[in-house]
């Protein structure tokens, strides 16, 4: 067997959890390896945010985040903040933008991001290994893994594979299986931020409007947990995207009904009453396209109301105009699913929490093994959000391995 090269930290994972994992070891003197099996690193960082990766949010708080354990962030987020991850930001004179609600984005590239990571592991002297694919993995009190690029052997492992979601970026299930090996529990896992798809009656009505948006409210009214999200919403050819969607993907079940106010801050009921008083002889969608795009109004009424749609306001009746507002007020609608993994940001479930040290990240009966970022059951709200879980459950881990080292020399 061929000789191991020894390090006092081995990495699985070059995304953003791994990275920051990596930088902040290397940076407190553990020498630390990163195996990578993609050929760059950090690709899901470059695709972020369109391409200008939405690093953090300035709003942060565990409320923003969905786990079978909801105290297990606590912790990790309130010793790394996004203050912190400004400070490396300004640091490497980085530019950047605050979108809308918190959300800070690059001016630039999400390349920017990438760079100050690696260029933040250089200082730290990290090994970073690409291509590498893990043959056999041995944990105990020295972790040994044999790769396609020979043998090595270290104190800890962190595990930072990430998940399921966009498969062609290389998400893989290697984390939970390696979890699994470990006795740990992983939690059903399904895509979350993603668009919803429709094969019913409204395919073809979504389709027509593709690539229009406007804002709404949205709500799962089965599921008494999940918050309203108040953002865009975006036809496509195959259902629902946009902000407001993707937020509540993440809270939706198969089977169960979305309730869209397609006009919220509007009582569409008095509206149109009044309206009917003041301009009898407007025609519904000419009334509705006072507030969605006039495209959108016309094809919306004439697909739910096809016989009164053209009709001024004074030929509808009290009732008629009560059923349109409360349709528009709360559409109710069943995606028939989601676009799955190929398109979701995130994955929901994971490595359960309870098994895991909120304190380090490190397992309760492994307790060199750590698992960080997107593996775990912690799955942020679309903002930058999952981003700042990343930089903060990384920097835990390594600060906690740091001190174990730094106490065995």
């Amino acid at each position: 067997m061929s000789q191991a090269k020894a390090f006092d930290v081995v990495v699985l994972g070059a995304g953003a959890a791994g990275l920051m994992c990596a930088l902040t070891a290397g940076q407190g003197g553990c020498r630390v390896l990163v195996l990578e099996k993609a050929n760059k690193p950090g690709k899901k960082i470059l695709m972020s945010g369109g391409g200008r990766c939405n690093f953090t949010n300035l709003h942060t708080s565990p409320g923003h985040f969905i786990s079978s354990n909801p105290h297990f962030c606590k912790s990790a987020l309130s010793r790394y903040t996004p203050w912190h991850f400004l400070e490396l930001i300004n640091r490497h004179e980085v530019a950047y933008h605050e979108k809308e609600l918190g959300q800070l984005f690059c001016d630039h590239s999400s390349k920017d991001i990438l760079n100050l990571l690696l260029d933040e592991c250089a200082d730290g002297q990290v090994d970073i290994r690409l291509n590498t694919d893990v043959s056999e993995l041995q944990t105990g009190q020295t972790i040994r893994l044999d790769t396609n690029h020979g043998s090595f052997t270290a104190k800890h492992l962190v595990v930072a594979t990430g998940g399921l979601s966009i498969p062609k970026m290389g998400g893989s299930d290697f984390g939970y299986q390696l979890a699994m090996q470990l006795g740990l529990t992983v939690l059903p896992r399904r895509a979350g931020l993603v668009p919803l798809v429709f094969t019913d009656q409204y395919k073809g009505l979504f389709a027509e409007l593709s690539g229009t948006a406007i804002t709404v409210s949205v709500q799962v009214p089965e599921n008494k947990t999940a918050p309203g999200f108040h953002h865009q919403l975006l036809f496509t050819h195959r259902g629902l995207s946009g902000p407001a969607m993707l937020q509540i993907s993440s809270y939706w079940s198969s089977g169960q009904v979305l309730e869209i106010n397609l006009l919220p801050g509007v009582d569409a009921a008095s509206d149109l009453s009044i309206c009917k008083s003041n301009t009898p002889a407007c025609l519904l969608h000419q009334w509705l396209a006072g507030y969605l795009p006039k495209k959108a109004a016309h094809a919306i009424l004439a697909h739910e109301f096809p016989a009164w749609h053209d009709l001024p306001l004074q030929n509808l009746t009290a009732q008629q105009l009560q059923q349109v507002a409360s349709t528009l007020n709360r559409w109710c609608l069943k995606p028939s699913g989601t676009e799955g993994y190929r398109t979701a940001e995130v994955t929901l479930g994971g490595v359960d929490t309870h098994a895991v040290s909120s304190q380090t990240m490190a397992c309760l009966q492994q307790s060199n093994v750590y698992f960080v970022g997107e593996v775990l059951d912690v799955t942020g709200h679309l903002g930058g959000f999952n981003f700042q879980w990343a930089w903060a459950s990384g920097f835990a881990a390594a600060k906690a391995i740091g001190q174990l080292v730094e106490g065995a020399h």
